[in-house]
């Protein structure tokens, strides 16, 4: 699929570029998953800042590594979520300087996978593109209970929330609605979708009462970045854990690669998949020194680019240093925690859509869907659902790695993909091998 307003390699002015770097920004929650592990975490209000901040920096060099020189698409990195339950049983238990050290050896693994082109073949042998469209598809729907949760919040004013949670979603759907019909006339407002939809939910959020930046006036103008500021240990156990979890973690990844690949009509072949493994190795080592969490492409990058049909490489990496901005500059990160989360959340809920369907037709193009196929998907995607019913009380009698997979549906789904995809002969006659480019004869 290559139906883009602005193409990957299309040449984007400054000014044009910065705004639709903005607008890129503002749409994914990338504080998000720093506020929740910082609170587990028990950071006081000025670490917690300053965790949040050097998430943002490395979040944007990761953005300018992978896209300049990496897997050169548009895909921004942010903080990754699959290893959230891992994180904050390491750093709960054993402390923060032993969470940072247990992230350092595998992010050098992944550069090793990268660098001696192993990740290549294992993706071959072990994720082709249905299991890449299988793990899009169980992200969206991992996603979804949190993200209508988050729409329909009820920390605070519950009516105002979903007021602006809820017509942001509608102004979203009706630029969605609007561009389908008039596509050729309405370029302008395919590509700034987005943040009219933010806007319209700011006004309701302001005219209820719910938008406050009083806080910004209270916040440092610069963050200077400090290597190693939380410390650092290492504890066998612990980098044994999160070296498994990068490995799933790059499945996560792979699966948003393909994605991207597919809606902006590039090509994901070797040399460009190995660039990439090697580029999201180097962005976590550098999250990890500067006391961030691991990076990684972004899935709901996916679905922006879906909604603003932009794929230009220029207005990613300025969106880089945008990101890299707003961390070294608190005063403007205030200004964007300032937006109400049920907004933020409404923007990813359309986004968790178009995930779903991103997976779905990645699912659908690889080939017929057999029996061995129908099972791989049913089971995992059962398993991303029914984890979230799991007691909590079971979850605590069970030992720490069993725990963590059972507190993150995308990390049980995607391994029960994985499983499966190995264990699981194929149906006689229907051997696939796979071209340079990771993809079966069926998809050239």
């Amino acid at each position: 699929m290559n139906d883009l307003t602005i193409g990957v390699d299309e040449k984007v002015g400054l000014g044009k570029g910065i705004l639709l770097a903005v607008q890129h920004v503002l749409s994914m929650d990338l504080y998000v998953m720093p506020i929740i592990l910082g609170g587990i975490l028990g950071m006081a209000t000025q670490e917690l800042s300053f965790f949040i901040s050097m998430g943002f920096v490395v979040c944007g060099i990761g953005t300018i590594i992978q896209t300049g020189f990496g897997i050169r698409l548009p895909v921004v990195q942010g903080p990754a979520y699959v290893p959230l339950g891992a994180l904050a049983a390491i750093g709960t238990t054993q402390g923060v300087d032993v969470m940072i050290g247990s992230l350092i050896p595998g992010a050098v693994l992944v550069v090793i996978l990268g660098v001696t082109g192993a990740y290549s073949w294992l993706m071959e042998k072990v994720v082709p593109p249905f299991i890449g469209g299988v793990v899009l598809l169980i992200i969206g729907v991992s996603l979804v209970p949190t993200t209508v949760s988050g729409v329909l919040s009820t920390d605070g004013d519950l009516v105002a929330n979903s007021a602006s949670g809820l017509v942001t979603v509608l102004v979203l759907v009706v630029c969605f609605v609007a561009v389908y019909v008039w596509k050729k006339r309405l370029r302008l407002l395919s590509i700034s979708s987005v943040i009219i939809a933010i806007l319209g939910g700011c006004l309701v959020a302001l005219a209820m009462g719910q938008l406050d930046f009083s806080s910004v006036t209270e916040a440092a103008w610069f963050q200077v970045p400090v290597p190693l500021h939380f410390g650092i240990r290492f504890e066998l156990g612990p980098c044994i854990l999160m070296a498994f979890i990068y490995l799933i973690l790059l499945v996560d990844t792979t699966a948003t690669w393909i994605a991207v690949s597919d809606v902006t009509g590039v090509s994901l072949g070797k040399k460009r998949l190995t660039r990439a493994v090697v580029a999201e190795g180097a962005g976590c080592l550098i999250a990890s020194l500067f006391g961030g969490t691991p990076v990684t492409g972004y899935s709901s990058n996916v679905g922006i680019i879906s909604i603003t049909r932009v794929g230009s490489r220029r207005v990613i990496l300025i969106a880089g240093v945008v990101l890299i901005v707003l961390g070294l500059v608190p005063k403007l990160m205030t200004v964007l925690a300032c937006i109400p989360t049920s907004i933020i959340n409404g923007v990813f809920l359309l986004v968790c859509m178009i995930l779903i369907s991103k997976g779905i037709s990645i699912i659908q193009s690889t080939s017929e869907i057999d029996e061995r196929k129908m099972l791989i998907l049913g089971i995992s995607v059962a398993a991303t659902i029914g984890v979230s019913f799991v007691p909590a009380e079971l979850v605590a009698l069970l030992p720490e790695a069993f725990g963590y997979f059972l507190s993150s549906g995308t990390a049980l789904g995607a391994t029960v993909a994985i499983v499966l995809q190995i264990v699981l002969p194929p149906i006689a006659g229907r051997r696939k091998t796979v071209t340079s480019d990771g993809q079966g004869p069926d998809q050239q």
